[in-house]
């Protein structure tokens, strides 16, 4: 079924508001010019994955696309900085007709940039990861697919360090660090602080640690998330611990993340915290170091509660249109392809959007270990941008990388404080942002 079965019954519940240079021309808000109309012009698609851009998979996609609509085509741009670059050109018309919706755009301003996609409620029937991008009860985005949250674990590197199995508590996280440390020449653990992103991986374990759907929710509730018991505590502690452990690179401005994928294949790195969208990268880097790649293991955050260990799924960018954008029908056109008949989520391993499709492969590992995937409830109705209007008056960004990397330097005894410092001065942070947010 999907978005494309949906599109006679569902109707818009938002009007795109005229604005002057749209992309792809003039009439973006002619009356014809709507999702739901004719399969017509070019599709300016903004992505962030610049190695299908450079590889040429997403041209094979836009040759099959062309002979399903032979009056539409598709161009790609690729943005290796890309949430930066997006949180610029969001200020003007020109961010493309398809684009995967930047984290930095908080819920209350997506009918600013973005189409109406149809109702959620009605969409639930038909897909996953539908809540990030949905606000009062409408849909902005669509998932283009899905990640397990974890760490990546070299197979081989834990063999020969004797850790028989993925630790599932933070002592155990702790001792495998030293094993690693101790019998092989790998880095226990590879930060990737100086490209920074990866570092905003560790929040995707956000309700793994208590198997709580809610966790993210709670936070905003909370004035002293950074309190032994919570998610975010765990994480960040971990994080801290191994750092201060000296289970880390030697230098972390000088790490580079295309140069660890192949580090990671060739056994000089143990574990990276990454969703699973990394295998298949890991995979082809392993293959083209000539190693085995079944050497990528994947396993959740090492915490049990009850003798139980959780995963947290969630979607990847969600695929948006520009509300400026004058082929909105193509734009429709090309999500619905990639998403459903592109066959994008099997050949990445991720998980599909559509609830049809099952788990992919590279995810059994976390089903064998009996680890048991939830996704994160929505925010409740009106308080969609809660948390986010939190975070930033706090000047804490959840989902980014610089209160993250101040963590790591004063764990390596590069910034003045403790952990118990910093997490009281997070503390007060957010408290504070709390209070002034209401």
């Amino acid at each position: 079924m999907a978005r494309k079965t949906l599109a006679g019954i569902t109707l818009l519940v938002a009007t795109a508001v005229a604005v002057s240079g749209c992309t792809g021309g003039s009439g973006a808000n002619d009356a014809d010019n709507t999702i739901d109309g004719e399969v017509t012009g070019e599709v300016t698609f903004v992505t962030w994955r610049t190695d299908l851009v450079q590889d040429g998979t997403f041209d094979a996609y836009a040759e099959e696309f062309h002979e399903m609509y032979p009056n539409a085509t598709v161009t790609f741009e690729g943005i290796t900085d890309y949430e930066g670059e997006l949180k610029t050109r969001l200020s003007t018309t020109n961010y493309g007709d398809v684009l995967g919706i930047p984290n930095s755009v908080q819920p209350d301003q997506f009918a600013d940039f973005f189409e109406p996609l149809g109702d959620t409620e009605e969409l639930t029937a038909d897909y996953r990861f539908l809540a990030p991008k949905s606000y009062d009860g409408t849909q902005y985005g669509l998932a283009l697919g899905g990640n397990a949250n974890g760490i990546v674990y070299n197979t081989a590197v834990f063999e020969e360090a004797g850790i028989t199995a993925p630790p599932a508590t933070e002592d155990e996280w702790l001792a495998a660090m030293e094993k690693i440390q101790a019998n092989t020449d790998a880095i226990p653990m590879y930060t990737n602080y100086k490209d920074g992103w990866p570092l905003s991986q560790w929040s995707g374990n956000i309700g793994a640690v208590t198997g709580d759907p809610e966790a993210m929710n709670a936070m905003a509730t909370e004035d002293a998330p950074w309190t032994e018991g919570t998610d975010i505590f765990a994480i960040d502690s971990l994080v801290y611990d191994t750092v201060a452990g000296g289970y880390t690179e030697e230098d972390p401005l000088t790490t580079n993340w295309e140069q660890s994928k192949v580090d990671f294949a060739t056994g000089k790195i143990a574990t990276m915290a990454l969703g699973s969208w990394a295998i298949s990268q890991l995979q082809a880097a392993a293959t083209d170091a000539g190693e085995d790649p079944s050497v990528v293991g994947y396993m959740t955050f090492p915490s049990t509660v009850d003798g139980a260990q959780y995963a947290m799924v969630g979607g990847d960018y969600n695929l948006g249109i520009n509300k400026n954008s004058s082929v909105k029908a193509a734009a429709m056109a090309w999500i619905d392809y990639l998403i459903e008949d592109s066959g994008f989520t099997e050949s990445q391993g991720m998980v599909s959007a559509l609830l049809a499709d099952p788990l992919p492969e590279n995810l059994t590992g976390l089903s064998d270990a009996g680890v048991e995937l939830i996704e994160l409830n929505a925010a409740p109705v009106g308080q969609e941008a809660l948390f986010t209007n939190i975070a930033d008056t706090a000047q804490i960004d959840v989902w980014g990388n610089l209160y993250r990397q101040k963590l790591i330097d004063i764990a390596r005894g590069a910034a003045d404080g403790d952990k118990e410092s910093y997490f009281d001065e997070l503390n007060t942070r957010w408290a504070e942002a709390r209070a002034e947010v209401g």
